[in-house]
């Protein structure tokens, strides 16, 4: 039962304080990391159960509470993961049902977690992360009358003891031995803990969603069972098995098969990723991991002595646990492609935005989460998901204003093998283009304000690497100012690889995209004098970058995919090299063979940026070939996730280098933002968010004939779809009832209607609340004219 405050948006405030009893207290059974969990234990007495009863808890490692051997609560992960030094969850349980009158007793059992279970990777893990204790903190009260009356707390009179976890970590698995029974062994000690740290837990609990069953079974020349779940997903399997005392299942997890069918997982790296249980020998036993999680689709079975597997069933877990919006196409792969970013979200937003939920990784990049966290707010309920991640990012800044490559940053504390982890354009923009998204969507002017600052300070550390408006970052990792780039941009054919966008062309139209979206933030937040600072640095910036990299013929300096639609989406071409860059950018389009030639930063706004030139047909083109790289190819390759990697598994079915290869990834995913804003063609208004202004514009490809959308907002539920039959366009919207609607139609669209009757009109069209039908005339683009070189690209 979880009580409502539990998932109160302003409950995390940085301002939220409160009076503590308790005790943050350690097993003193504990041993340290890798090490058998443990528990903590009281007896205790009441008069009577009011009904008002309720629990605070947190701990330091991950907990899981019974009470009179009952579980408190359906969360997962809890208290889940911050930037524990500053920033401690706590989750408040309405608990009178698990309660009697007289002696209760209360065990909260306690694992290593993010807290010191290893993270990072390679030769530099790094263990004890944020403290070396597990501990465990909680205070019972009744609220009867409104007395809130301490029942019960955490000290050193509680009891401790081992668990029958005898080793458990993110990365590792979790190992369970059903023969032992939890047995006090030991007491408890007090820690020094500030209990200003603590913070309501801000968000959505992680919690499970419905089992998956097995697709297909088989086994190995070994003999070993394989299991798939036809889904890869973050999260663990659960199963049934009977057998003698001290008989082993082993399970083993792997996201993709070799080319030859065989159970592949070598991709994890050091990530052990497995379970392994000893049964009881006490009947039907039951198993499911308490403190670990694993990003999969296969699960490989081995069994050691005398047992036999029961159901088996594969077990996802997520904070987004409803799905906000969907996407249907005459498409079937574009279908399967949104469903695919839906699931690679599901299975990286567990407590924080992670790169992938599989590998010896599984942190909060900070590029992966801002090029995908406007797809992100329409595919879920994230508000307070953006919310902690975004307060967890201002503390892990760093005091010049470099923001971490990752957040909670696990190098902040422990820097010696990882030094300079911070600093990336594209990747440090999280910290303005995240709140911003939350304002679109959710009107959270508070995330603003509350941002801003820390925005201030990123921009001006990016104008401070090079002292001016043209960045030019080191190539150094670690050195300060580092660039990701266009990361993991792909090159074309090996005989002539196609070329990428600089790092110093990148790191500048950023500091451009930052300083003009904080100058505008920082306008609808009421400070004028920062509002006209930025502006004045964004005007600086445009003014180098179109100097500094575009020639008089109108080409940009690396003639690249990237750079043409960063440039053309944020409007830092002028006016007279307009028509001429262009042509440029569609040329680099026919060298790439119609096929994506951008990275992470350069692939949400490639589709846009043609859009915005007026190349549809090209638009099409492009989004709907089906070979690497393109969206659709992966697809066809049979995943169900967003894959890392455009060419994660090549045309032959073999495997990309495994050393950095995730087959659950969702950056590339942001697509979807487009499907829906641009396809659709619905998105929120910046001049009126939260989607209390809707704005209509749908982009007709003929090829995606008929498209359906939804997506449940704040302000209610939003549809489109539209059909094209011949030349004749039928596109039905849904305005919710609190809101209006804007209609804008291209002028390509002729002899338009709207319920019926004529348009005239040639801007913007008033649209009131409930059902519209819109008609009208659209020649598109016939294949052979998108196809068509552009010979005269060099031409100004």
């Amino acid at each position: 039962m979880l009580n409502e405050t539990n998932v109160e948006l302003n409950a995390g405030s940085p301002n939220s304080r409160r009076a503590w009893a308790a005790k943050m207290v350690r097993p003193l059974s504990d041993k340290g990391v890798g090490t058998p969990a443990s528990f903590v234990s009281k007896t205790f007495s009441l008069s009577a159960v009011t009904g008002a009863e309720s629990l605070d808890i947190s701990a330091l490692g991950l907990y899981v509470c019974f009470i009179n051997g009952k579980r408190v609560g359906q969360d997962i992960l809890t208290p889940g993961w911050t930037s524990y030094d500053v920033r401690l969850s706590y989750q408040t349980y309405a608990v009178a049902d698990l309660l009697v009158a007289g002696e209760n007793r209360i065990e909260i059992w306690l694992a290593d977690g993010w807290l010191r279970s290893q993270l990072m990777w390679g030769k530099f893990p790094i263990h004890n992360t944020w403290g070396s204790d597990i501990a465990a903190f909680a205070e019972l009260r009744s609220a009867a009358n409104g007395a809130g009356d301490l029942l019960l707390a955490t000290d050193s009179s509680w009891e401790s003891g081992e668990l029958p976890v005898r080793e458990s970590g993110i990365y590792f698995g979790e190992i369970f031995d059903a023969r032992i029974t939890p047995e006090v062994s030991a007491g408890t000690a007090e820690i020094d803990f500030d209990t200003a740290r603590l913070v309501a837990h801000e968000t959505t609990p992680v919690r499970e969603l419905e089992a998956l069953p097995v697709a297909k079974q088989w086994k190995d020349a070994e003999g070993r069972q394989i299991f798939d779940f036809a889904q890869n997903i973050g999260g663990y399997v659960a199963f049934d098995v009977t057998g003698k005392a001290g008989a082993k299942v082993l399970v083993e997890h792997a996201e993709v098969l070799d080319k030859d069918g065989n159970f592949y997982n070598v991709n994890y790296r050091t990530a052990e990723a497995r379970l392994e249980y000893t049964l009881s020998g006490q009947g039907t036993e039951h198993y499911r991991p308490l403190f670990t999680f694993q990003g999969f689709r296969y699960a490989r079975v081995t069994i050691e002595g005398e047992a036999t597997l029961g159901a088996i069933t594969a077990v996802p877990i997520s904070s987004v646990t409803e799905a906000k919006a969907s996407f249907t196409s005459g498409s079937p792969l574009v279908n399967r492609l949104f469903l695919n970013t839906l699931w690679s979200q599901r299975g990286n937003f567990i407590e924080v935005p992670t790169d992938c939920p599989q590998r010896d990784e599984r942190l909060g990049w900070t590029g992966d989460a801002q090029v995908f966290a406007g797809t992100a707010c329409y595919l879920g309920e994230v508000q307070g998901f953006f919310r902690k991640y975004m307060r967890d990012l201002m503390v892990d800044q760093r005091e010049d204003g470099a923001v971490p490559h990752v957040v909670p940053d696990p190098t902040r504390l422990q820097p010696e093998f990882y030094p300079g982890f911070f600093g990336s354009t594209g990747w440090g923009d999280a910290v303005h283009i995240i709140p911003w998204q939350m304002y679109l969507h959710y009107g959270d002017t508070e995330m603003l304000a509350e941002a801003l600052p820390a925005m201030v300070k990123w921009v001006d550390f990016v104008w401070s690497i090079s002292d001016g408006p043209i960045v030019s970052p080191p190539r150094e990792w670690g050195a300060r100012g580092f660039t990701f780039g266009d990361w993991l941009q792909p090159k074309g054919p090996s005989a002539k690889p196609l070329p990428t966008i600089g790092d110093d062309a990148a790191a500048t139209i950023y500091l451009y995209i930052a300083a003009n979206s904080v100058a505008e933030i920082a306008r609808i937040a009421g400070d004028a004098a920062t509002s006209a600072r930025m502006g004045k640095i964004a005007a600086d910036v445009k003014a180098a970058f179109v100097r500094e990299f575009i020639t008089e013929s109108g080409r940009l300096a690396y003639d690249d995919q990237t750079s043409y639609a960063l440039a053309f989406v944020h409007d830092l071409i002028p006016a007279d090299k307009y028509e001429a860059a262009k042509r440029h950018f569609k040329n680099t389009i026919d060298r790439a063979e119609c096929r994506i030639g951008t990275g992470f930063i350069g692939t949400p706004a490639l589709l846009p940026a043609l859009v915005k030139i007026g190349e549809w047909g090209l638009v099409s083109e492009l989004f709907l070939q089906e070979e690497v790289p393109g969206w659709l190819y992966q697809v066809k390759m049979g995943a169900t996730t967003i894959w890392e990697r455009w060419d994660a598994i090549q045309a032959d079915g073999s495997i990309y280098n495994p050393q950095m290869n995730s087959y659950n990834h969702y950056a590339y995913g942001a697509v979807c933002q487009w499907l829906l804003e641009g396809v659709a063609g619905f998105r929120p208004d910046a001049g009126d968010p939260g989607f209390k202004t809707i704005v209509f514009e749908p982009i007709i490809l003929p090829d995606l004939s008929p498209v359906a959308a939804q997506h449940d907002s704040p302000a209610g539920q939003i549809s489109a779809a539209w059909s094209i039959t011949g030349e004749a366009v039928r596109y039905e919207i849904e305005v919710p009832a609190e809101s209006r609607g804007v209609l804008r139609l291209a002028a390509a669209y002729r002899d338009a209607t709207l319920d019926g009757q004529p348009l005239s009109a040639t801007g913007d069209v008033s649209l009131s609340a409930g059902r519209h039908v819109i008609t009208f005339n659209y020649a598109a683009p016939s294949r052979r004219e998108r196809a068509k070189p552009h010979v005269n690209a060099n031409t100004p």
